[in-house]
């Protein structure tokens, strides 16, 4: 175990909740810090299952609100929008965008997150930054701010501007979402604690684009999603 700290961007959602399973193993509870953000979603379900996962855990859990900034933002995911949250797959919703972001892209959101958990992960005293971006979601350019390109530009950022002290781990960022899921059952992570749904209903929807991405992603290790048990 190495006597350092990491700070994991930490949603509640199953790649961040990866994420900080990984980061325990390696780091130890003590030496890890999950930070959640609130920026203004329709729904209170991804905190309620950051608390649950950061507990689960016991780690330092900090909370912070960002929705100010992203509301200007039209994102079907934001309480100020009245756009319905599309119940496809995300192939199909690149085809309806001509190869632009879906409608489900909050603006820049990774770039927000890491920029403010660098201040954070400064603050203290950590020297890592784990977060869930996956080729999944970066594919088609569906979250652009999830790819490989975004993520060493990031990275090279975040290092320059601590002056060598931070640097970021992706660890998904090659990987699918399946393999995101292998590795997670191999770390014994809560995925019934977890919240992934875009909506916020008593029980996952299974028709957005993420849902569908996670059931998906359960049935190629021949595992059912512990969420759609019922």
């Amino acid at each position: 175990m190495e006597n350092k700290k990491a700070l994991v961007l930490f949603s509640g959602g199953l790649d961040s909740s990866t994420c900080l399973a990984m980061a325990v193993d390696k780091y130890g509870n003590n030496n890890v810090v999950a930070l959640s953000m609130y920026y203004g979603q329709k729904h209170d379900k991804e905190i309620e299952a950051s608390n649950s996962v950061a507990k689960y855990y016991n780690v330092e859990h900090i909370y912070m609100d960002l929705s100010k900034i992203f509301q200007y933002s039209d994102c079907s995911l934001l309480k100020g929008s009245k756009n319905d949250i599309p119940k496809e797959s995300y192939a199909k919703q690149l085809r309806e965008t001509g190869g632009k972001p879906v409608s489900t892209y909050v603006p820049f959101r990774n770039g927000l997150f890491l920029s403010a958990a660098a201040s954070v992960a400064l603050s203290k005293g950590c020297s890592v930054i784990y977060y869930g971006a996956h080729s999944d979601d970066a594919a088609g350019n569906a979250y652009p701010d999830c790819s490989k390109e975004f993520n060493r530009a990031i990275g090279e950022a975040i290092l320059l501007g601590s002056g060598g002290q931070l640097k970021i781990e992706a660890p998904f960022v090659s990987l699918t979402k399946a393999d995101v899921v292998k590795i997670g059952v191999g770390l014994k992570v809560p995925y019934e604690l977890t919240w992934s749904c875009y909506e916020g209903g008593e029980k996952p929807c299974g028709k957005c684009g993420t849902c569908l991405d996670r059931i998906a992603a359960f049935e190629k290790n021949g595992l059912k999603d512990p969420l759609m048990e019922y």
